[in-house]
């Protein structure tokens, strides 16, 4: 969709004040999350209030946590960090029920606090939709009756054409060379 067809849109508004935006990183590259929490550092770094829920991620394991715990007191009581997903990877073959309760739980948890943040990033929630872990219809309602200033990122692999239809911003990420292909494991620091 171009900006064009994209001011037909309900939430288009060429009066940008305190108006929030709706914006989706996809795509199979490496590097939808990494861009989302730039984005986060941007957004706290002018005194934004910023929840993050990640969907489909549990655990201690990942870098950002280790670095956002060390934040100055002043920046770490503008973010909320919710984890809303098992210490694994999650497929269509391995769903269990503790993984839908902990993705309700994050997601019950972000309807609740809309109104809370200047920003929500709701990481690996494209991914939560196509598990069915979060039904699409909620979503774009979500999406659509949103507080006005609230800007809502939404990452993960495979966003479902409606999100991309709602989206102000959708940027694909696309792998053109990763250095897995000749056999480089996930690294501490970079992947994780």
């Amino acid at each position: 969709m171009d900006f064009e067809e994209n001011k037909n849109n309900d939430l288009y508004n060429p009066r940008f004040e305190k108006i929030g935006y709706i914006q989706v990183y996809t795509g199979n590259g490496k590097g939808k999350t990494t861009a989302s929490l730039g984005l986060t550092m941007r957004a706290l770094g002018r005194g934004w209030k910023v929840l993050i829920v990640m969907f489909t991620k549990g655990g201690e394991h990942y870098g950002e946590l280790h670095s956002f715990r060390e934040l100055s007191r002043e920046i770490k009581n503008l973010l909320t960090i919710e984890q809303a997903g098992l210490d694994r990877i999650v497929f269509s073959n391995n769903l269990t029920e503790e993984d839908r309760n902990a993705v309700r739980k994050g997601w019950e948890l972000v309807k609740q606090a809309a109104g809370e943040y200047d920003l929500i990033i709701l990481d690996e929630a494209n991914v939560a939709i196509e598990l069915g872990l979060i039904k699409l219809e909620e979503m774009v309602d979500f999406l659509k009756n949103k507080p006005q200033y609230l800007e809502i990122v939404l990452t993960g692999r495979h966003a479902h054409p409606e999100i991309i239809k709602l989206a102000h911003l959708v940027s694909e990420i696309l792998p053109r060379k990763h250095y897995w292909n000749i056999g480089v494991k996930a690294r501490e620091g970079i992947e994780y």
